[in-house]
């Protein structure tokens, strides 16, 4: 016999019935649609080599110093300077949106020189950033909002660049093109093609130029080279916006590695630059850099300056406080900024050193019949080995040697003690 139920019956409890809505309701996220984004190239050089048991292992991708122990380095210079201000016990409050302005003044003096006619002419507008990747950003930003030459609102790139380039220009709302850079076939500048591609493109262009230890390849043009730019981008009208990670970190000598800007503004270049603390005071984490532009004169720049507040305000209403400072007590200290430089030329010695004995050993140890001459030729932190994606791989699965696929070397992380080993690996892949 078929039972029989009323309506009343087949109801569901009202608390039951809200239970299931709210449970359907959880079910539908707001972030359902969102894909899985693509990994970090770097992060996960470094992922795949901190799960690796080798003890001869090697992570030769992150862009960070490290001491002939393979160690981070925290220099004297900027340990002193921490301990100095610590002292004083100062207060926590708020900085001005621009930044620490006897900060901004050191660090503009560093870059331009400290005798620079713009600066005693009050013709560049300054802003304490979040290292170099926040001065790029604000510049980014600055050009989308402002520039009106008849390139349009497109930067060029140099093909290789860093890869964060392109994401941090096309999010501040620019178009991003490349000119010509690195030659494959000889591991050096193809200084040709670069004039060709600079002279082609738009008269009025914006144009991404690395002051010095080029990222990722280590091939900078010479001053000779530098000084045939500097003339083309007058003829051609275009705009240059130098991005300078490395100062005195390339060659040891900060006026040295200051060279491409200085003369472009000697020559009446009206630069903009991002420059960072990150690699020449290991202030990685403190995220301590300058943006600056340079104007037509000092009316020009308080416009300017007005205009860069009003960017900074809705993005992060005021910079860090804490590693400003360090980089002001080493910069305006005798004795620390003389301690400070003695400290990046011996970084930047041990990183020629390595390409030194690097070189040495593939050329005189392993007998290696390929040419390693760029290893040498190249200079900063990092080395384009040439190396190609399947010889990458063949380092990381045979030797434990960890880099990105395109073959750059982070010279930093090679040592007295490893160096040979790494040759040999190199060896064995390529011969």
């Amino acid at each position: 016999m078929l039972a029989t139920y009323s309506a009343r019956s087949l109801r569901m409890p009202a608390r039951m019935s809200m239970g299931i809505a709210r449970s359907q309701l959880r079910s539908v996220s707001a972030w359902a649609h969102v894909q899985q984004g693509p990994p970090d190239a770097i992060l996960g050089v470094t992922e795949a080599f901190k799960a690796d048991k080798n003890p001869h292992k090697m992570n030769l991708g992150v862009g960070a110093y490290r001491d002939d122990n393979g160690k981070p380095y925290v220099l004297t210079s900027v340990r002193k300077a921490e301990s100095s201000i610590h002292e004083l016990a100062l207060d926590k409050e708020y900085i001005p949106i621009t930044g620490i302005a006897e900060y901004n003044k050191l660090a503009a003096q560093l870059a331009y020189g400290h005798e620079a006619e713009v600066l005693k002419d009050g013709r560049v507008a300054t802003a304490q950033s979040l290292s170099g990747t926040g001065a790029l950003r604000l510049g980014g930003a600055f050009l989308a909002k402002w520039y009106q030459g008849k390139g349009g609102k497109k930067i060029y790139l140099p093909s290789p660049s860093w890869g964060n380039h392109t994401p941090i220009f096309k999010d501040a709302g620019l178009e991003v093109a490349n000119y010509r850079y690195f030659d494959k076939k000889t591991n050096g500048l193809d200084f040709a093609g670069m004039i060709e591609d600079l002279k082609n493109i738009p008269s009025g262009s914006v144009v991404l130029l690395h002051a010095c230890a080029h990222n990722p390849t280590g091939v900078d043009p010479t001053p000779e080279q530098w000084k045939e730019l500097s003339t083309l981008m007058q003829q051609k009208g275009h705009f240059p916006f130098f991005d300078m990670a490395y100062q005195g970190f390339a060659s040891g000598d900060t006026t040295r590695d200051a060279f491409a800007i200085r003369h472009f503004v000697s020559e009446g270049h009206q630069i903009m630059l991002a420059q960072s603390f990150a690699k020449n005071m290991g202030m990685y984490g403190e995220r301590v850099g300058l943006f600056s532009v340079v104007t037509a004169d000092a009316a020009e720049t308080k416009r300017v300056d007005s205009q860069i507040k009003i960017l900074i305000r809705p993005m992060y209403s005021s910079p860090p406080l804490s590693g400003p400072r360090i980089v002001q007590r080493v910069l305006s200290d005798r004795t620390l900024r003389t301690e400070w430089e003695s400290e990046v030329a011996q970084m930047a010695d041990r990183i020629i050193s390595m390409r030194s004995q690097l070189r040495g050993h593939l050329e005189s140890t392993y007998k290696s019949a390929l040419p390693w001459e760029h290893i040498t030729s190249q200079i900063g932190m990092f080395c384009y080995s040439g190396l190609k994606p399947e010889q990458v791989d063949k380092l990381k699965s045979d030797h434990s040697v960890y880099l990105t696929r395109d073959g750059r070397i982070s010279i930093a992380g090679i040592t007295s003690g490893n160096v040979e080993y790494l040759a040999k690996a190199i060896h064995e892949v390529t011969k």
